[in-house]
C-alpha cells in the first residue's frame, strides 16, 4: 500500500508540475514586451515575436498593423537613443527614458524587465498568446531558454527518442533472439550456466561506463565508417541502448523458449523435422509472446536511458532525417537541463511535461506487454 501511494503520488506530482507549462507565457518571468499606444497589433503568438527578432518579419502589415518597418528594442539598445547622464548612473532615468522612447516611436516593439516599466508608462503590453498543447506537441523548435519567447516545440525530442529506441530494437531484437536460441536449444548445460551469468551481468554496468564505451570505441568507429564530420550520432545511440537491453532480452527469451514443452518438441522430431525446423516451427511460435514481451521490456528500459545516450548521440534538438544525424532524446534533455532550469519557471515545467510524455511512452510500452501476456494466456485456455 505505502508503495503503491508512492508511485501515485510521484505520478501526480509529475502531472501537476508539467501540466502547469500551459498555464504560463512563453516570456521570461519579469520581462515584458511592449509596443507604441498607437499601434493597433495588440495580440501576438510567440512564433510571430521570434520571427521579428530573427528579422523575419519586418513590417507590422504582416501581422495586421499599419505598413512601418518595425524597430526592435532591447534594453543593451538605450545607449544609442539617449546618454549616461539620461540613463542615470545607478538606471534611476531608465524608466523615464524606455516611456518616451517607445511613446516617441509608433513603429517600436520593445523588450526589456518589467521593473523598468514606468508607473505612467505610456505604451502597452503585447498580450502573447499561452503554450497550447498543440504547439508544444508538434512544434519544431526547442529553445526554452531563447529571448524574448521560448521556444517549447518537442517533436524533435519526441522523434530523437523513437529514432533511437526504434534502430536499438532492430539491432537487439536479432542478437538477443539468436542468443536465447543458442542458449535454450544448442548449447550445452556447461556452456549456458558460464553464458548466462555473464549476459546478465551486463545489466549490472553503470550506464556512464557504456557511454565512455561508445564515446571512445562506437563514435570514432561511426564517422570513420560513414565519412561524417562526427560520430555522436543516433546511431551510435541506437547501438548503446541495443547493448544495454540485450541482457533482458536474451534472459526472457531463453526463459521462454525453455518452458516450451517437451513433449511438443519431441513430437515434432518424431514427424520428421530436424532441429533447426523444430525451433523455427515449434519452439519459436510457442515462445513469441515471451520473446516480444523480452523485446518491450527490453527497449522499455533503454527508452528511459539517460547517460549513456547523452554522451553518444550529439544532443541536437533537431528532427532527425537519417540515422546518421545527431539527435536529442527527451530524457537526455532533463538531465542536461534541469540543473539550470529556474525552480517554478517556465523552462522547470516544459521539462517536467517531457517527463510525463516519457510516463506515457512507458505506460504504453507496459500495457502492450500486459496485452500480450494476457493474449498468450488466452490462448493456452
Amino acid at each position: 500500500m505505502i508503495t503503491s501511494l508512492t508511485v501515485v503520488l510521484i505520478v501526480f506530482f509529475l502531472f501537476k508540475e508539467g501540466i502547469g507549462v500551459f498555464n504560463k507565457k512563453p516570456i521570461e518571468d519579469g520581462y515584458v514586451v511592449t509596443i507604441n499606444k498607437n499601434n493597433p497589433v495588440k495580440n501576438i503568438s510567440s512564433e510571430s515575436i521570434k520571427d521579428i527578432y530573427d528579422q523575419k518579419i519586418t513590417y507590422w502589415n504582416q501581422l495586421g498593423g499599419t505598413p512601418d518597418s518595425i524597430i526592435l528594442f532591447r534594453l543593451e539598445d538605450i545607449s544609442n537613443y539617449y546618454t549616461d547622464e539620461q540613463i542615470g548612473e545607478n538606471f534611476e532615468g531608465l524608466a523615464n527614458c524606455i516611456n518616451r522612447l517607445v511613446d516617441s516611436l509608433p513603429n517600436i516593439i520593445a523588450f526589456f524587465p518589467e521593473k523598468y516599466l514606468a508607473p505612467d508608462f505610456n505604451g502597452h503590453n503585447l498580450n502573447i498568446s499561452k503554450i497550447t498543447l498543440s504547439e508544444f506537441l508538434i512544434g519544431k523548435e526547442w529553445f526554452p531558454t531563447a529571448q524574448p519567447v521560448a521556444q517549447l516545440g518537442v517533436m524533435p525530442l519526441i522523434l530523437g527518442t523513437l529514432w533511437v529506441s526504434l534502430g536499438a530494437i532492430l539491432i537487439a531484437l536479432p542478437l538477443g533472439l539468436a542468443a536465447a536460441i543458442f542458449m535454450s536449444e544448442i548449447a550445452k548445460d556447461k556452456v549456458r550456466n558460464i553464458m548466462k551469468p555473464l549476459i546478465e551481468l551486463l545489466a549490472g554496468i553503470p550506464s556512464v561506463v557504456y557511454g565512455f564505451f561508445g564515446l571512445v570505441v562506437i563514435v570514432p568507429l561511426i564517422q570513420k565508417t560513414f565519412d561524417l564530420p562526427v560520430g555522436e550520432t543516433g546511431l551510435a545511440g541506437s547501438i548503446i541502448l541495443a547493448i544495454m537491453a540485450l541482457p533482458t532480452i536474451i534472459t526472457i527469451s531463453e526463459d521462454a523458449m525453455r518452458n516450451t514443452p517437451r513433449a511438443v518438441k519431441e513430437a515434432s522430431l518424431a514427424l520428421g523435422a530436424s532441429k533447426w525446423q523444430t525451433i523455427y516451427k515449434v519452439v519459436i511460435p510457442y515462445s513469441v509472446s515471451g520473446i516480444s514481451a523480452g523485446a518491450i521490456l527490453g527497449i522499455g528500459r533503454a527508452i528511459g536511458e539517460t547517460m549513456a545516450v547523452l554522451m553518444v548521440t550529439g544532443n541536437a534538438a533537431v528532427i532527425p532525417h537519417t540515422i546518421l544525424a545527431p539527435v536529442r532524446t527527451i530524457p537526455a534533455t532533463i538531465a542536461a537541463e534541469l540543473g539550470e532550469a529556474p525552480n517554478g519557471g517556465l523552462h522547470y515545467k516544459a521539462l517536467f511535461a517531457l517527463g510525463c510524455i516519457l510516463f506515457i511512452i512507458t505506460l504504453f510500452i507496459n500495457l502492450t506487454v500486459g496485452f500480450i501476456s494476457n493474449k498468450k494466456k488466452h490462448n493456452n485456455h
